[in-house]
């Protein structure tokens, strides 16, 4: 896909992966939309863009009416979606499961697979009728003590292997992907290490912030680009990373 003048949704767009993500489209031509729950921070994104067709749109992504009304503004001013990046995630639970709070602990969940699930919903009818798109899900790892985020992540990578299944019975040439970006340090990353709760149970964390042992958030977003630029549908349903060969993808 040429990437120049389509429209393209980043939730997350706040910071760490989803600003990466978001300069990056904007760079290569792409009219950005940046999704988050903070508006400060969406502005500032957007600011660094230095383009005009980008901005900002604050939205809950596990709120339905909001997200409803993220994408109508999308097609009132760019008469479309070409590109959504399911980017944002939560990681507030950090326990073992039995300890778990529950409303923190299903709000990982909602975040991460509810969330992605009502933005495809909403962006995928209308790419299905034009018979192009592209739809990529952000995964994660599965860390012992972080059983929310691993159930929606896990819950979303399955979601994106059964939606490839669907697009091939409807013969459509939409695409779907799941993105591998490593461990980068991020504000949820850095909870993470510095929480006495991570510490515990993820320590591996920390021990890769004190090695320096980390991606950087422009890996997984310029390799996004290049998924982009080269997508076959024959590719749709893999999951790529910062290091994917693509021409052995």
């Amino acid at each position: 896909m040429n990437i120049q003048n389509k429209t393209v949704i980043v939730t997350g767009a706040g910071s760490g992966i989803g600003r990466a993500l978001a300069l990056e489209f904007a760079s290569n031509g792409a009219r950005v939309v940046c999704c988050g729950r903070n508006k400060q921070n969406l502005d500032e994104t957007v600011r660094l863009t230095g383009k005009g067709s980008s901005f900002a749109i604050p939205t809950d992504i596990t709120e339905r009416s909001q997200v409803q009304q993220l994408v109508e503004r999308c097609l009132k001013q760019y008469g479309g979606v070409d590109i959504l990046f399911n980017n944002a995630g939560s990681f507030g639970s950090i326990a073992g499961v039995h300890e778990a709070d529950p409303d923190a602990w299903w709000q990982d969940v909602k975040v991460n697979l509810l969330g992605s699930m009502l933005l495809i919903r909403e962006v995928l009818p209308r790419m299905i009728q034009r018979n192009e798109g592209i739809i990529i899900n952000m995964d994660g790892g599965r860390p012992v003590g972080g059983t929310g985020y691993a159930a929606g992540k896990a819950g979303l990578m399955e979601l994106t292997r059964i939606m490839t299944h669907e697009l091939k019975m409807l013969k459509s040439s939409v695409m779907v992907f799941g993105a591998g970006p490593g461990l980068v340090r991020t504000p949820m990353t850095e909870y993470q290490a510095m929480s006495a709760a991570g510490q515990r149970w993820i320590p591996s964390t920390k021990e890769s912030f004190d090695s320096g042992n980390l991606r950087k958030p422009e890996d997984i977003a310029r390799a996004t680009i290049k998924l982009v630029q080269l997508a076959r549908p024959e590719w749709s349903g893999k999951t790529y990373w910062p290091d994917t060969d693509f021409s052995k993808f």
